[in-house]
């Protein structure tokens, strides 16, 4: 019975013009096999040498901020395999000061993880002062991370410092 189920599915569904497994299980070896394709990368150029960005945060989306810290991770790992140095600043205004109010476990052990890599966190005052946040309340904040205009501090570090701005936020 499950078996005709499947087929008279697979009919309508191909019928219908899609190219869509039905089930969960039939998309299981296309998947292995995009696995088993992989390869190293081999880059065609010098080391990365000296890299560095700012990372401007200005979300509350917990999957965009959650995307932003594993880029940073990722980032890290391969600059440092291919025997550079990463100099990563997050610079966090608007809704992005939600990320360091009461982080989960989780976000804490990727905050500290990037924190002990060099990774630099800013928290804009005017951000604070609109919202009325108190950055003591902030994890890890201190004084020392707090910049005049989160926004402004994205345009100095790319014009005067030469840091490339992460353009998807």
């Amino acid at each position: 019975m499950q078996i005709c189920k499947r087929m008279v599915l697979t009919v309508i569904v191909s019928s219908l013009g899609f190219a869509i497994p039905v089930f969960a299980e039939d998309a299981a070896p296309a998947a292995a096999e995009a696995r088993s394709n992989y390869v190293k990368p081999d880059i065609k150029h010098e080391s990365f040498g000296v890299l560095k960005v700012v990372v401007p945060l200005t979300t509350d989306d917990k999957g965009v901020q959650g995307m932003k810290l594993r880029n940073i991770a990722n980032g890290l790992k391969a600059v440092d395999e291919w025997k550079g140095k990463f100099e990563v600043t997050v610079v966090l205004y608007a809704k992005g000061l939600s990320l360091l109010k009461n982080p989960d476990e989780k976000v804490q052990k990727q905050l500290d993880m990037l924190e002990s890599k060099g990774v630099h966190f800013e928290v804009c005052n005017n951000s604070l002062l609109e919202q009325g946040v108190d950055f003591h309340s902030l994890y890890h904040v201190t004084d020392a991370d707090i910049v005049p205009s989160g926004f402004a501090e994205v345009a100095y570090l790319q014009s005067r410092k030469n840091y490339a701005v992460d353009p998807m936020n």
